[in-house]
């Protein structure tokens, strides 16, 4: 198939709004592929190239002076063999290779294929192709089970892949993708609850409390002696965190796959702030700063899948498999012994309290009612959009950031899929302007009188005093009192909060 036809599928997508136009392009051009374009065409279209990381960023594309194919002959496989090669460059004159490399297929590409492909690799193909509306178009290009098809998604961890066996393989192999250690998959996810007993009431009967750390996410397999640890978006980090492999190294048993968070602890015992933990955990390097993992759920042990089990038995398996590393808990249908024990929780340091219903499975991927996070104040993690030059004391640095929200449905049509909710400059320090000065410069892509616009890869975490309506945004809400907490590097812009869930505070 010629790469054309890929990306008039993204522009066809990109132009509506309808979730069932979006899936219907989206299933055709998956019927036309052949068997070996499946997993790169995918790959193309949620901007994640099975190479992954090429070395390419966006100086070495902007800086290119080249000229382009008039007519369409560069084909998936074409585009994707080019690919791999980037990805392979390596050593002495890597750069002069690889820019040659780069001038070579941006010449074999039409003007829209150049853009299309400088997208992909930039991470930046903002086209509302978001995963969920692909693994409808999947199913409906297969005609399989679209619960199925989503199942095995999450547990593969590879979209790219479970398109390629629901669309040429029996339906029995879709259905038979399972957990396997030392494969990532996605994680479960938490909602908010704006207090304790709303939590509680949610879960229904007795719940799981435990403490919400101020960390980092981590999924760690163990295989015997061979432990693997993962971020919350499935990348490999086992050759920077060697404390976390030892100490999983100990626990009693042979075969695990646990959900977890690490942070760095300082000489009392108290977390150390969170970005101390994210320096730590970006290092390469062993550090004087030591991570310690604790681990809240259990999800294989020893040939058995837990997923499905309810939390309960997953819960009494975990303590059993890792001990005291086991994050602290209670199980209670009592408000006033949680609230009590999310006062233990600040008290020590941490960000608050997570309630969780005992009869819930892991719901690998997806965020639901299941588990709740209750913290003293309300946050969301919103996508900055734009920046604004400052003024008096702030001239000359970007302070007050356009804060952009998930529209995963295509509702209100917002492009690229996010839909501005506010804007906020307070709780930046000196430090962080600085910062956000460079690193938003770096990520510019046009500029208007007093914004610099960038691309929305950014992810921050914003503390709110709720939302309210709002005719000004397109979203129909807008922030109350926005304030910045801290930037999210472990996120991306696929982590952040909805529309959605913001309207639902309106009736919170």
């Amino acid at each position: 198939m010629l790469l054309a036809a890929v990306v008039d599928a993204a522009e066809t997508v990109g132009a509506t709004s309808s979730r069932l136009a979006k899936t219907a392009a989206l299933a055709a051009l998956l019927r036309e592929l052949a068997p070996e374009e499946i997993e790169p065409a995918v790959g193309f279209l949620v901007a994640r190239p099975r190479q992954g990381r090429i070395g390419v960023g966006w100086r070495g594309l902007a800086a290119l002076e080249t000229s382009h194919a008039r007519v369409p002959s560069l084909t998936v496989l074409d585009a994707d063999a080019a690919l791999a090669g980037l990805a392979a460059v390596a050593g002495s004159g890597a750069a002069a290779l690889r820019r040659a490399e780069l001038i070579a297929l941006s010449e074999r590409a039409t003007p829209r294929e150049w853009d299309f492909l400088s997208r992909v690799v930039l991470g930046e193909l903002r086209t509302g192709a978001l995963e969920g509306v692909l693994v409808e178009a999947i199913a409906k290009a297969a005609d399989r089970d679209v619960a199925v098809v989503r199942r095995a998604a999450m547990l593969s961890g590879d979209l790219g892949e479970t398109a390629r066996i629901a669309l040429t393989a029996p339906a029995g192999d879709l259905a038979a993708v399972g957990l396997m250690v030392g494969r990532p998959v996605l994680p479960m996810l938490a909602s908010t609850a704006g207090s304790v007993p709303e939590a509680l009431g949610l879960a229904g009967a007795a719940a799981s409390v435990e403490y919400k750390l101020d960390g980092a996410r981590i999924q760690v397999h163990r295989a015997g002696d061979e432990v693997r640890v993962y971020t919350r978006s499935l990348a490999d980090i086992t050759a920077r965190v060697p404390e976390i492999v030892s100490a999983v190294r100990e626990f009693p048993a042979e075969r695990l796959i646990l959900d977890g968070e690490t942070l760095s602890l300082d000489e009392d015992g108290g977390p150390r702030p969170f970005q101390d933990t994210m320096a730590r955990f970006g290092s390469e390097r062993a550090a004087s700063v030591a991570l310690r993992p604790w681990f809240f759920d259990i999800l294989h042990l020893d040939g058995r899948d837990l997923l499905d089990e309810p939390l309960a038995t997953r819960r009494m398996l975990l303590e059993q498999a890792v001990g005291p590393a086991r994050i602290p808990g209670i199980v209670t249908d009592d408000p006033a012994r949680a609230e009590a024990f999310s006062r233990e929780a600040l008290a020590a340091g941490h960000e608050g309290v997570m309630v969780k219903a005992l009869d819930a499975p892991y719901a690998a991927g997806r965020r639901g009612k299941s588990w709740l996070k209750v913290k003293p104040v309300l946050t969301v993690d919103l996508v900055v959009l734009a920046v604004e030059w400052g003024s008096g004391r702030r001239a000359g640095l970007l302070s007050n950031l356009h804060l952009g929200a998930r529209d995963p449905e295509g509702e209100v049509g917002a492009p690229g899929g996010l839909v501005m909710v506010g804007k906020t400059f307070k709780g930046l320090t000196d430090a962080v302007l600085r910062w956000q000065t460079d690193h938003f410069l770096a990520e510019e892509t046009r500029r208007t009188a007093n914004t610099v616009h960038v691309r929305p890869e950014t992810v921050v975490e914003v503390a709110i005093d709720g939302v309210q309506r709002s005719t000004r945004y397109p979203g129909g809400v807008a922030l109350r009192f926005a304030r910045v907490k801290r930037y999210r590097p472990d996120k991306t812009p696929a982590d952040a909060d909805t529309i959605g869930s913001l309207r639902a505070l309106l009736r919170g």
